[in-house]
């Protein structure tokens, strides 16, 4: 490749599947820089239940968005393809490979197609939508926002909290509804000619073994320990840290509700469901990535060991 300037490779996949591998071995081929493409990633206090890379992987080529924000943001797609812009700008000064890796399928889809504008929500009126919801429940929040803005409510479950809190913190806070600003959206950072994409889809059961014995190494490795200092900040359970794959069943358990195998065996369910909930969305929204099996992208992934 003579001028990476304009490039960029994207790699999607379920989570376990070898992604980051890819990536790595695609930055020291090719002089790239790996950009975070995963929601829960971003979060430094998750390093270990997050699967982040590693300091030693990441010494061995440029990482940008990776554990850079603290677990009391809510930080959304809008504010990563902000941060992303930034990272593809460096990579492009520097002449480097851009190499967007995560499963955040939201993510990759606001870098290739573009996403809504909407505004940043004062704070002031998001904690008192929070505080709402705790006092008052999801059901008055549902019938508030069927008042406000009824086309969004009858979108979504009367019982889907965070979606529910995040359309009336959005009317609430700028007088429309998720639908308009939905109409006047961002442009995509990438055009179809700057990039190529690839879903990197493992075998389904080897796949969920392989998830199964990462959570047991994970666990190993310090996440309860992880979950303990995050559960220690009492933050509002409604942010996206605070419901990544493990953390409310780990907080179950060190409140004493559940024993440390149910936990384990609720996060492990978690994450496999959300794997084939990866394989369903990048089918029916990003049709462009080319869909392969680590095999045939060219990396090992280390078979599973079986769980303890």
């Amino acid at each position: 490749m003579n001028s990476l300037r304009d490039k960029a490779v994207l790699i999607a996949g379920p989570t376990a599947s070898g992604k980051s591998a890819l990536a790595l071995a695609f930055a020291e081929a090719h002089d790239g820089m790996i950009i975070n493409t995963d929601s829960m990633q971003v979060y430094r206090d998750l390093r270990v239940l997050t699967a982040r890379p590693t300091r030693q992987e990441q010494a061995r080529a440029p990482h940008r968005l990776y554990g850079t924000i603290d677990a009391a943001m809510n930080f959304s797609a809008g504010a990563w393809i902000t941060a992303a812009a930034k990272a593809l700008a460096e990579a492009r000064r520097e002449n480097r490979l851009a190499i967007f890796v995560g499963g955040s399928g939201l993510y990759f889809k606001a870098l290739t197609r573009g996403l809504s504008a909407v505004p940043p929500i004062p704070v002031e009126v998001r904690d008192d939508v929070r505080a709402r919801l705790q006092r008052d429940g999801v059901e008055a929040l549902y019938t508030r926002l069927m008042q406000r803005d009824p086309t969004s409510a009858e979108r979504l479950k009367p019982r889907d909290r965070a979606r529910i809190a995040r359309a009336l913190e959005v009317i609430e806070a700028t007088g429309r509804s998720l639908a308009d600003w939905h109409r006047d959206g961002l442009p995509p950072l990438l055009s179809s000619g700057q990039f190529s994409a690839v879903f990197l889809a493992p075998e389904r059961d080897e796949l969920y073994a392989r998830i199964d014995s990462r959570f047991s190494a994970m666990l190993q490795a310090g996440a309860l320990d992880e979950v303990a200092a995050l559960a220690a900040r009492r933050l509002d359970p409604l942010l996206p840290a605070m419901k990544a794959h493990g953390v409310p069943a780990l907080i179950r358990h060190l409140a004493g509700e559940i024993t440390l195998d149910e936990a384990a065996a609720i996060g492990r369910a978690d994450t496999r469901h959300y794997a084939k909930r990866q394989f369903t969305w990048f089918r029916h929204q990003l049709p462009e990535f080319e869909w392969m099996t680590p095999e045939e992208a060219g990396i090992r992934v280390p078979r599973p060991m079986p769980s303890a």
